[in-house]
């Protein structure tokens, strides 16, 4: 009695899958060994000669070398990540503030012209003066605007 062994490939959907499975696969090899590659540039704690071994073991035997490196550097991979991200937020962040001036607000101007007046440092009609000027835009606050524009 002989019995017919049906595999994936005798299904048309299952070969598919199959095939489809592979390709993914083989997808996520890529990118998990560039990764690699990237992280080994990245780290700061590698000398030249540790980066260009760990870059050579990588290459010439990409399975066992990717294997190696996840295991042996994989744990520090997420925080050097994470390190170049806040960095990069953190110029960004910088560059937006540089760029925008830091100007103060009018609730800001308004809160010194008030600490101005209680002091004693100008007087009722110069600190009504002064509020009208920024309400109406035309004081400090409203330079932004006709700066912009």
């Amino acid at each position: 009695m002989s019995t017919a062994m049906y595999l994936a490939y005798d299904f048309p959907l299952l070969s598919t899958f199959w095939a489809m499975l592979w390709f993914f696969l083989w997808i996520l090899w890529f990118i998990l060994l560039f990764r690699i590659i990237v992280d080994i540039f990245r780290d700061d704690a590698l000398s030249g000669w540790a980066k260009a071994g760990w870059l050579v073991f990588v290459v010439v035997l990409p399975f066992l070398g990717v294997f190696v490196y996840v295991i042996a550097r994989g744990k520090n991979m997420g925080r050097r990540e994470i390190a170049q991200a806040r960095e990069q937020q953190e110029a960004f962040d910088s560059y937006v503030r540089e760029t925008a001036g830091g100007r103060p607000s009018s609730a800001d101007e308004l809160t010194k012209l008030s600490r101005l007046k209680e002091s004693g440092h100008i007087t009722e009609e110069e600190f009504q003066r002064a509020k009208a000027l920024i309400f109406t835009d035309y004081g400090p606050a409203g330079a932004r605007k006709e700066a912009a524009a």
